[in-house]
């Protein structure tokens, strides 16, 4: 048999997908240090709207208005989620998952210290946020990559082991999505904290948070054996006959020096692109149907079977988009909603920052549940009735439904009749009903993107499902900046009938997104033929 026609076995990654009990021991290293790059993005992501309203100065010597800093808020997360998709192909094709992920640290280091030392002017904020959102697309969808690694391609321990994951990252969300805003508004840390430093603090514990992720992989990764390498790295497998054989190394090392500088060279366009949400507007009109296209042209390459399963993941990323659009409210109209109309106390007589929780209760909630959410989907398919991932969308698309109506229920729940200040406890329960929605959709999302993709595509369709993320944030923005320019000269009262108001289409809008979700699963699932 001609060695180019061998089935080949890595024998590493077999030692490490045969493993005993629920979870992998290599998925904590990686559930760590994820952990800490969520402190890191989430607690400049809880920042971000508030601060550009309150305290960023530009160019004009003014702050930006409400409604400029959701539109701005969106771009800023879209371009984030956009650099995913790019960084999970440079990770395909050149770097491997490490170097990518490794990569992607140092520059969220560097923008946050950028940020620590003096963030208030326009030029230093998006420098920071710049370097910031290119090394987040080049570090998030390779360690989610990584983790589908563990698992073999039938193993139904896969959803339970990306639900753990998904909860232990949240750890560092909470932490960093409340400590952040909480520093810097003053709520935390004020008796030692110096005003005039608050913000700095709040900006430099995101670079602390991911300098200790990039510690912690640097001492776990051995343990991935071949998991994430570069593919120009020569590799020892075995093929069917159990004779040893040695893969060559192919592509060449100036390929790695050339990403790493191209990437410092897209700085300064990315800074313009971001700071002028128009320009962002353009390249959200180009880089999905480029996308599309590619992936299209990717799939010419592939059988029947593999397109089928590559067109379910499609609508999979599709409907993701709407239940972005959606959920990231939380950073932009949400903020503003929660530091204008929102109480200071929970179950009486708790007093917590509304931004705060506005960051932390979803984070709060995962925590809790997330585990047992694995744990329920793993026992009901030991008996045979768990539901279909189509189906679970359709129930994520539920709970947000029934998130966003407690939301607009917070009308009715004024802490004095007319005052348009509205009760944090209702607040948090909706964010408990959402969170549920998350848990059926998000961690399931990127299990079955590993799942349904070849494993030469696997990180170009882990960066399209956070490519989708980012035209679900660039829709939030719009969708936040129509709410808050809608409000910005009224009554507290008038502003949170107005955003109540549009939570509620938004409710009705996400049930019938997962009514359509549920009514097309059987023709899903024939597309995804095995796969569940």
């Amino acid at each position: 048999m001609n060695a180019t026609n061998r089935v080949l076995i890595d024998p590493e990654l077999e030692r490490i997908q045969n493993f005993s009990g629920k979870y992998p021991k290599q998925l904590w290293g990686l559930f760590f240090s994820e952990m800490w790059e969520r402190f890191c993005f989430y607690g400049m992501r809880g920042v971000l709207t508030y601060f550009m309203v309150t305290h960023l100065v530009l160019e004009n010597g003014a702050h930006m208005g409400a409604g400029q800093a959701n539109l701005q808020y969106g771009a800023t997360q879209a371009f984030v989620y956009a650099f995913t998709f790019i960084g999970g192909l440079f990770a395909d094709k050149i770097l491997g998952f490490r170097k990518s992920l490794f990569w992607g640290g140092i520059m969220m280091i560097v923008g946050s210290l950028i940020l620590a030392f003096d963030p208030f002017p326009e030029h230093n904020f998006f420098l920071g946020i710049s370097f910031t959102i290119v090394g987040t697309g080049f570090f998030k969808p390779n360690i989610s990559t990584m983790v589908g690694s563990l698992y073999k391609s039938n193993d139904s321990r896969r959803d339970a082991g990306f639900s753990m994951f998904y909860s232990g990252i949240n750890i560092g969300a909470l932490l960093g999505g409340y400590g952040c805003i909480a520093i810097g508004k003053g709520q935390l840390f004020s008796s030692f904290v110096p005003e005039a430093y608050r913000w700095n603090l709040a900006f430099g514990l995101a670079a602390v948070a991911m300098t200790i992720s990039l510690v912690t992989f640097i001492f776990t990764q051995k343990g991935l054996g071949t998991i994430g390498l570069s593919p120009f790295k020569a590799k020892t497998m075995i093929d069917q006959d159990g004779n040893t054989v040695e893969t060559k190394a192919s592509g060449k090392k100036w390929y790695e020096y050339a990403v790493y500088a191209g990437t410092l060279l897209v700085i300064p366009i990315i800074m313009t692109m971001v700071a002028k949400t128009e320009y962002t507007d353009w390249f959200m009109y180009i880089i999905g149907p480029a996308t599309l296209v590619y992936l299209i042209y990717e799939m010419t390459k592939h059988t029947w079977s593999e397109v089928k399963k590559l067109v379910a993941a499609l609508i999979f990323i599709f409907f993701s988009i709407i239940f972005w659009a959606f959920f990231e409210q939380s950073g932009g109209s949400l903020s503003i909603f929660a530091a204008q109309n929102l109480s200071d106390t929970v179950m009486g007589s708790v007093v917590l920052d509304p931004n705060g929780v506005n960051n932390a209760a979803n984070s709060v909630f995962v925590i809790i549940f997330a585990p047992l959410v694995g744990l329920l989907w793993v026992a009901l398919a030991k008996k045979k009735i768990e539901p279909n991932t189509v189906v679970k969308f359709g129930l994520g698309f539920i709970f947000l439904a029934g998130g966003f109506y407690t939301l607009y229920a917070t009308r009715f729940f004024e802490t004095v009749v007319g005052s348009g200040v509205a009760s944090l406890d209702v607040f948090a329960m909706a964010y408990l009903v959402i969170t549920f929605g998350e848990l059926c959709l998000s961690p399931i999302g990127l299990s079955i993107m590993t799942k349904l993709s070849p494993i030469r595509m696997q990180g170009v369709m882990m960066g399209s499902w956070f490519l989708a993320s980012a035209y679900g944030q660039y829709v939030a923005g719009i969708l936040g900046a129509g709410l808050s320019e809608g409000s910005e000269n009224d009554t507290l009262y008038e502003k949170l009938i107005t955003y109540t108001d549009g939570y509620y289409q938004l409710a009705i809008y996400a049930l019938i997104a997962g009514i359509v979700l549920i009514v097309i699963s059987p023709l899903v699932r024939k597309l995804m033929q095995e796969v569940r």
